[in-house]
């Protein structure tokens, strides 16, 4: 297939800016895929949509505010950097702008504390030490105290470049249930939850299983290559508990849905179905706990072996993650929901609002 077949005309002003001021008040477009048919509700409204019994399966996974802006150590230049991959220690893999001058050796500094009598002393210094996939560096990180208390003052929420405004709070760009450290991307689907409506789901009978999986960058990366069957995803870190794993086989052996919030929650579990050689109608389901790194692409032709339903953002044309989305339903059809939420001015991406294939 070609990348092309996943392309759709967007006004940029449906390119949701800001969040809305109440999670759960976004839009959300239902897909019915037995008759096609199509409702538009609000996301509160979600709750109508599941049973007694389904299992709601959702990433908890925390964004770490990831980019920070230094200046290059001898020459003062403006440096960008985007913290994207942990690569053990205080060594990360990142993404330089600009890029070409820093080479293995050069050093940058950010935060600088003014001292009486001293120069001023930076917060944290990093030091390039390879160059690796893409043209992305290795940086080892220098500081003094915690890790997590230095980035929270220093950094700033790593936004898509499609959102031109300024975060007033950083917390809208995380899930109400993010706990695990270690995304580059927030698991946009999870934003439209509140703590109420995440307790009237629980209180009708519906299970929350939890898995995490930490977003890299590449997931949103544009796709270079003109068939998609040549495509290369970058692979990301996932974890799914024993505890995640029972509530899943449960449901699944009272006949319950598997819910997916999210590309993320679907990759991973389609990944931990797949290793472990799954299928949706085996008497004997058993989905085990496992981690470990997946780079699973998945567009038309792919059979889900575990996810049932799934609530999932508008996502970019020619995207993985509408060719995830294509692969769940169907490609034309999924073109034409796009074209009913153009003409119905729904918000689009990362702030925008929401669908539920069931």
């Amino acid at each position: 297939m070609n990348v092309s077949d996943f392309n759709y005309e967007l006004p940029q002003e449906l390119i949701a800016q800001d969040p809305l001021e109440k999670r759960d008040n976004s839009r959300l477009m239902v897909i019915h895929r037995d008759t096609d048919e199509i409702e538009h509700k609000h996301f509160h409204d979600v709750l109508d949509y599941l049973n007694p019994g389904d299992c709601l399966v959702i990433n908890e996974t925390k964004v770490i505010p990831a980019r920070l802006l230094g200046t290059r150590e001898g020459t003062g230049a403006a440096i960008e950097v985007l913290l994207l991959k942990n690569k053990g220690g205080n060594v990360w893999e990142c993404l330089v702008r600009p890029g070409k001058k820093m080479k293995v050796g050069a050093r940058v500094q950010f935060g600088c504390e003014e001292s009486e009598g001293a120069d001023p002393k930076p917060l944290l210094v990093g030091e390039v030490i390879d160059i690796v996939e893409e043209g992305n560096r290795l940086i080892r990180f220098e500081y003094e105290g915690i890790w997590e208390e230095v980035l929270d003052k220093l950094g700033e929420m790593p936004l898509p470049p499609y959102i031109t405004h300024k975060l007033e709070d950083k917390n809208r760009y995380q899930t109400v249930y993010a706990k695990n450290t270690g995304s580059a991307a927030a698991p946009t689907a999870g934003l439209h939850f509140t703590e109420e409506l995440l307790k009237k789901i629980e209180e009708k009978g519906i299970c929350i299983a939890r898995l995490t999986l930490h977003v890299g960058l590449g997931t949103f990366r544009p796709v270079k290559v003109d068939k998609i069957e040549e495509h290369h995803m970058h692979t990301e870190y996932f974890e799914i508990t024993q505890e995640a794993c029972d509530i899943i086989n449960e449901t699944r052996a009272s006949g319950g849905r598997v819910i997916s919030v999210g590309t993320t929650s679907t990759r991973t579990l389609e990944t931990v179905a797949n290793r472990q050689d799954l299928h949706k109608g085996d008497k004997d389901y058993c989905m085990k706990p496992l981690s470990g790194s997946t780079d699973i692409f998945i567009y038309p032709g792919y059979e889900f072996r575990c996810v049932d339903s799934l609530i999932t953002n508008f996502h970019l044309p020619e995207s993985t993650l509408i060719m995830l989305v294509s692969a769940f339903y169907n490609r034309e059809k999924v073109l034409d929901a796009y074209k009913e939420a153009v003409d119905e001015r729904y918000r689009f991406f990362s702030f925008g609002d929401a669908m539920i294939l069931l």
